[in-house]
């Protein structure tokens, strides 16, 4: 589904990546793994529109995305949640799912001052699929609350899937945070990048907790210095956190 062929970045002339090639299969959840400083988040800034790339390919199902703005990308159906949680807090989290769905509205400017029937009806099956979207990470129980009451790093992570998930996504580019030290809800984490996966999305995951990354990606590659140095399928034994 997204195909990265001989990347390569250059900020001056410093190299930051060389010759990046790896593909995240449909369906499948693929990590990427390195060191600080081997470049992974530049290649996530890269996929997203954010950085253009200095050489070679990326393609989203065939269709070339280098250079694209990060809106077009998005609106292709990749949407990316970062390392530190970005949330509306001033927002219930169902109108934090309903936000990721907005290039989706089929209605413009003068309906929605009008309250036209269109608007109404869009904004309908908008909350509709904002509660079916919280279901899915276990959160429609809690749709009309602050965004700001969250309590817990855990909860706005799944609230960032399902509202990436809003945007009709077919990708999720994933950097989780709190790596070694959230201990907490690990295997239950687990669990809702596996579902949302089931439900025909892929994941593109950046994680620095290795058995977390063992026990969930399907697939793996090594990034160091700015260069993939392996890729593989993980081994399951003993890798589930408790």
């Amino acid at each position: 589904m997204l195909s990265i062929h001989n990347l390569g970045k250059h900020f001056g002339g410093l190299s930051v990546l060389e010759d990046v090639s790896f593909e995240v299969p449909v369906g499948g959840i693929f990590g990427l793994i390195g060191p600080n400083g081997a470049g992974k988040t530049t290649v996530f800034n890269l996929v997203t529109g954010l950085l253009k790339p200095s050489s070679g390919k990326i393609s989203f199902e065939g269709r070339d995305l280098a250079g694209l703005p990060p809106h077009l990308v998005t609106r292709l159906g990749i949407a990316r949640t970062f390392q530190n949680i970005r949330i509306f807090k001033e927002m219930t989290l169902l109108e934090n799912v309903m936000v990721g769905m907005h290039h989706h509205l089929r209605y413009g400017p003068a309906e929605l001052f009008l309250n036209s029937r269109a608007c109404r009806d869009a904004e309908t099956r908008a909350r509709q699929r904002a509660h079916e979207l919280l279901s899915w990470v276990r959160l429609d129980h809690r749709a009309e609350m602050l965004a700001d009451n969250l309590s817990l790093r855990r909860p706005a992570r799944k609230l960032e899937f399902a509202r990436g998930a809003g945007n009709r996504t077919q990708v999720a580019a994933a950097r989780r945070a709190g790596g070694r030290h959230e201990s907490l809800g690990k295997t239950v984490l687990m669990e809702e990048i596996r579902n949302i996966c089931q439900r025909g999305f892929s994941v593109f995951l950046i994680e620095h907790d290795m058995r977390f990354v063992m026990g969930v990606c399907e697939r793996i590659a090594v990034l160091n210095f700015g260069r993939i140095i392996a890729e593989e399928a993980p081994t399951r034994s003993a890798t589930i956190p408790t």
